[in-house]
């Protein structure tokens, strides 16, 4: 026991430590075979009725329409089981958890997020695999700690290194997933968090490298031909994209805010009707993004029927994502971009001569449209530079990207889709300033256990012990009566007394979990600004160390602890 409480102690400080990064490695592990699972699910279900994954177009027009509406009614029979409110899933959503609740998520959302979403993709909406591996990996990571019964900021670090893993697992692309982990999930960068997340990463894409093999999926796009000549095409392709990623993400909210009214029911119904009409139709557009690329990529096709894929594509994210339907963003924000890139190549053709390919613009497309569309310029980059293998794309990249982020954001006043979403759905996620300082520190680690303990003392013996006391003494009573839970008494000498004799404070200690944080230390203290907290672990009447008041201000004074 004595071993374990110190191992909660060394986590609960924001220092780098090996049983963190073990933690991580462990948890990493976890989330990618989870992760694993997940896509084997939804690989093996459709082998059933597609030659290939993803390939819709091998279907009947008929059995187009009837795959997303079935794939509803089975989410939606799932949804009914675990309960409707459980249906919450996603990177927005994990987002909240993280701020909010520390990373732990409920068990029936992460049960809904992996068979709602293998239904989705499998069903041909147009949903990511990253989502649900975000969520799945912050789920298992964080699961493994809450089961630990660790601080809870070691618990929102293990969370960010599942959705690291997640990541990785999901694309082979561990640089990318820390970059992401960093700047849209945290952040914030911190280095006894980034070396974790670093750990996680590199597990996750270790572990679905081993098992699907090191190849990414579009490594594939070889010889890139971009030079200097094509840098103001490619800035004007930044601004075009940085306009469509508004407009995206502008239309997304307002189905999201629109259909917030309507029942869970109608809203999915809807998205399989839409998702099922538009695939009718446009076969390509169903799924994530490897269909549409390809198709897109096939020689001489006309700007029409590229165009006319874009707009299917984009309405079909729209719809499926905006009705509820789970899944993530990120893969058909990349189908999207590319699809928009490779429309872009067509239309330089009228302007530009020389060599130039269209999976180059497709490239450019991905890395402009999700760096807008995100507003994760660092993500997007490294993410096509891994997954394209091609390190001699990022110059280009960055002209598309930067031209992309800054024209969305300053004319348009475009933000990242996922703050947008969180902010149209009511779900918190910002903390003050002052909370999120506090909220890296778990009170264990910090917690003051030189104390002198009286058992339901009479009141000679309290005035004894308070004669013999010193300012650095803490003396502690614990009042029990009958079956009640116990009471602590702190007494404390007040050393800022102008009189000679320090005055006495009588304060009664509030009782605060061993995996809270000095910020939920801090929201119980701050109405009165004296007193403390008590740590106890199992048993509320057990008492493991105090936190005062007092230290919590000289700790946001100083800005380090004392231990």
């Amino acid at each position: 026991m004595k071993t374990i409480n110190q191992l909660k102690k060394r986590l609960a400080l924001p220092q780098t430590s090996w049983q963190l990064c073990l933690l991580a490695a462990i948890g990493g592990f976890a989330s990618a075979m989870l992760v694993v699972l997940f896509i084997f699910t939804i690989e093996g279900v459709q082998s059933f009725f597609m030659s290939e994954k993803d390939d819709y177009n091998s279907l009947t027009p008929l059995s187009r329409f009837q795959l997303p509406i079935i794939g509803a009614v089975v989410i939606l029979f799932f949804a009914w089981l675990t309960g409707y409110k459980y249906i919450r899933s996603g990177i927005p959503f994990v987002l909240h958890r993280l701020k909010i609740a520390n990373g732990v998520i409920p068990f029936r959302n992460t049960v809904n997020q992996f068979i709602g979403s293998a239904v989705a993709l499998i069903a041909g909406f147009s949903v990511g695999r990253e989502g649900p591996a975000v969520h799945l990996g912050a789920a298992c990571s964080s699961y493994i700690g809450n089961k630990l019964n660790l601080p809870y900021n070691a618990i929102r670090s293990l969370s960010a290194c599942g959705i690291a893993a997640g990541i990785a697992a999901c694309f082979n692309t561990p640089i990318a997933a820390v970059l992401f982990v960093m700047e849209v999930i945290l952040r914030e960068y911190k280095v006894h968090i980034f070396i974790p997340v670093m750990i996680a990463a590199i597990v996750g894409s270790m572990t679905t490298s081993s098992i699907f093999g090191p190849t990414h999926e579009f490594g594939y796009f070889t010889d890139i031909t971009l030079n200097i000549d094509h840098y103001f095409i490619l800035a004007i392709l930044g601004m075009i994209l940085g306009l469509i990623a508004f407009v995206f993400n502008r239309y997304l909210i307002l189905v999201i805010k629109h259909s917030a009214r309507f029942h869970i029911v109608p809203r999915i119904l809807t998205a399989a009707f839409i998702t099922g009409a538009l695939g009718y139709a446009v076969p390509y557009a169903m799924g994530t993004d490897l269909s549409a690329i390809n198709f897109s990529l096939q020689n001489n096709l006309e700007l029409q029927l590229l165009l006319g894929l874009l707009v299917a594509k984009v309405l079909m994210t729209i719809f499926a994502l905006g009705l509820g339907i789970p899944g993530g963003i990120i893969g058909p924000i990349l189908g999207i971009g590319a699809i928009a890139g490779i429309c872009g190549s067509v239309i330089a053709t009228y302007f530009m001569t020389g060599n130039f390919s269209a999976s180059d613009f497709a490239l450019m497309g991905m890395a402009g449209f999700m760096a807008a569309t995100l507003n994760a310029p660092l993500a997007a980059l490294l993410c096509v530079v891994e997954m394209s293998n091609q390190i001699e794309i990022i110059v280009p990249a960055m002209i598309v990207i930067t031209s992309a982020c800054v024209f969305s954001g300053q004319f348009f006043g475009n933000r990242s889709i996922f703050i947008m979403q969180l902010e149209v759905q009511g779900l918190p996620y910002r903390r003050p300033p002052i909370e999120k300082s506090l909220q890296r520190i778990g009170v264990i680690g910090v917690m003051e256990e030189a104390f002198t303990l009286l058992d339901n003392p009479s009141e000679d013996a309290i005035s004894v012990a308070l004669s013999e006391q010193t300012p650095q003494d803490n003396l502690i009573c614990k009042v029990s009566r009958n079956n009640e839970q116990a009471t602590f008494i702190f007494y404390q000498q007040n050393t800022t007394n102008i009189e000679d004799t320090p005055s006495i404070e009588k304060h009664t200690l509030l009782p605060l979990s061993s995996q809270a944080t000095l910020a939920e230390a801090y929201l119980l203290l701050v109405k009165t600004r004296e007193g403390g907290v008590y740590i106890y672990q199992d048993n509320p009447d057990q008492i493991m160390g105090i936190i005062t008041f007092d230290y919590i201000r000289s700790y946001l004074l100083k800005g380090k602890t004392d231990k």
